[in-house]
């Protein structure tokens, strides 16, 4: 079961990672390995939130999904997306973009460090929006309770996240953007800065918007055929479920795709932290994705989710420190294996905190303590 849903990931990240290392050496193994790594811890719960949808979905919309979808998500958003952000904030074509980093890699980087503060607030205020957003919100079960809970108590406060977003972003840009690190040195670009970081929060805001309006269709659209339904059963008629259950299905994968969309957002602009190497990157990307997809086929053939509730903690945690990382290096470098390991970290401490969650479920199940399946909190161990 695992190596027939894995055996493409598993495949594709064998000749990725031999590539890298043939042609840029050891140093571009270790790069992509780590964004692979991070791509999937960050696409975790990207995964699990597919993987519940689309158990709702026919097989027809579901294949629709594991083919287009996945060649929109993997090609589109990790391979072209990246070539896209260095292309507008430098100024240059696609094309041109591509053929500097084969022909003229001195003259791409020079480039890259100069449009990286515009690329670094852009994603910095993205990710951050991300993380806040998540903080705010008050949920059953806590990872790191002595801090959530005071914070999910603020975030009843209407608009907090945009507030804090743009409190860090005008320090940012009256900070680190002043002496903003560009190829000809230090340089002022807190005008840039403020540009982009507000380019960035509309577009959080933006891809957010479609998200909860397609969730509003669905919920639409199931409420109508319920109604429907029950019409019909009054009147003895019979209903077409293929109809209907192919309208709702067409908002899933319309919903599915903005999700995606918006989870391949954190992945692209978190890898600018860790290099601006835009074939490692999408490199570590790609593979990254197809760890999604096989992540999603699995969720949904064993017909279950996840049970390490505390790794969709610890990926948000990691996108905070990202959105933080990246505003750092408007002005300060910071080596991308220690950016990548963070995150690392994170999930690595998230996923042990969730082992020691299930295993006080186990024991409290054999006495008088809550059921498995039971959101009662558990001491997480951090």
């Amino acid at each position: 079961m695992v190596l027939k849903t894995f055996g493409w990931s598993f495949a594709v990240t064998a000749l990725g990672l031999a590539f890298a290392a043939w042609q840029w050496g050891w140093e571009a193994f270790g790069v992509v390995l780590i964004l692979s790594i991070l791509e999937i811890s960050l696409s975790f719960d990207n995964a699990v939130v597919n993987a519940g949808i689309l158990k709702k979905m026919n097989a027809f919309w579901q294949k629709i999904f594991l083919t287009i979808g996945i060649l929109i998500a993997v090609f589109g958003m990790r391979l072209v997306f990246p070539v896209a952000i260095v292309a507008i904030s430098a100024k240059v074509g696609p094309i041109e973009a591509i053929k500097l980093a084969m022909d003229n890699p001195e003259r791409y980087e020079a480039l890259v460090t100069d449009a990286h503060p515009a690329i670094a607030a852009f994603g910095g205020m993205f990710l951050l929006m991300i993380f806040l957003d998540f903080i705010f919100e008050n949920r059953d079960i806590k990872w790191l309770g002595w801090l959530e809970r005071p914070l999910a108590k603020l975030g009843k406060v209407d608009m907090l996240s945009v507030c804090i977003a743009l409190i860090v972003l005008l320090g940012t840009a009256m900070t680190f953007a002043t002496h903003a690190h560009t190829s000809t040195g230090y340089q002022d670009k807190s005008a840039t800065v403020l540009l982009a970081g507000v380019a960035g929060l509309i577009t959080y805001l933006v891809v957010g918007g479609l998200s909860s309006h397609f969730e509003n269709k669905i919920e639409e659209e199931e409420e109508r055929e319920h109604e429907e339904e029950e019409k019909a059963l009054a009147e003895g008629k019979e209903i077409s479920a293929v109809g209907l259950a192919g309208k709702a299905a067409f908002f899933l994968f319309l919903y599915l795709e903005v999700l995606d969309a918006s989870f391949s957002f954190d992945g692209v602009i978190g890898a600018f932290a860790i290099t601006n190497h835009i074939f490692w990157m999408a490199l570590g990307l790609g593979i990254g994705a197809m760890y999604v997809r096989s992540l999603t086929v699995y969720l949904v053939r064993q017909g279950t989710l996840d049970d390490y509730v505390y790794l969709e903690h610890g990926a948000h945690y990691a996108i905070g420190a990202l959105a933080v990382i990246l505003l750092i290096t408007i002005e300060h470098q910071i080596s991308e294996f220690i950016t990548g390991l963070v995150g690392v970290f994170l999930i690595a401490a998230s996923f042990w905190s969730s082992i020691r969650r299930n295993k006080a479920l186990a024991a409290a199940e054999g006495g008088d303590g809550p059921a498995s399946g039971d959101k009662t909190e558990v001491p997480s161990g951090v």
